[in-house]
């Protein structure tokens, strides 16, 4: 697995997720992706935001660190400072392609977080532990088995 980075954007006690349906499977995502060759972690996430979301945003800080097998995911609780939310025009926004699914930009009430599908589950979680009781100076490290 490529690594990759993600972000954690809240406003008005909502969450910023991807909604997905891929192979069967029915699942919430937080928005992120690939790091490209020459990119940080910070700036793709930057870059992904733009892409899957359609808004520009400013890192406050690195909450966490996913490791796979195989690589790694950065996660950086955001601000959003531009954009509309829903307008991303990133690769998976073009022609249908079963094989990646259905990629929806939403905001869930944060309430429903843990009631819903949202990977990583572990990460979700944290996020709203977090929210409630204020967010560690230092990024938690995750350790996950993805076979």
């Amino acid at each position: 697995m490529k690594n990759r980075a993600g972000i954690i954007l809240i406003e008005e006690n909502k969450l910023a997720l991807i909604e997905r349906h891929r192979q069967g499977l029915h699942y919430f995502a937080f928005p992120g992706g690939g790091i490209d060759e020459g990119e940080s972690a910070d700036q793709a996430a930057i870059r992904e935001a733009w892409e899957e979301l359609g808004i520009t945003v400013e890192i406050n800080q690195k909450v966490a660190e996913i490791i796979f097998n195989q690589g790694s995911q950065a996660y950086f609780l955001v601000k959003k400072t531009g954009g509309e939310f829903g307008t991303g025009t990133g690769d998976e926004y073009g022609e249908y392609d079963p094989a990646h699914g259905t990629y929806l930009p939403l905001w869930m009430p944060l309430e429903d977080v843990l009631k819903k599908n949202i990977v990583p589950r572990e990460l979700a979680e944290y996020v709203i532990r977090s929210h409630q009781q204020g967010w560690p100076t230092e990024p938690v490290v995750i350790f996950e088995d993805n076979n």
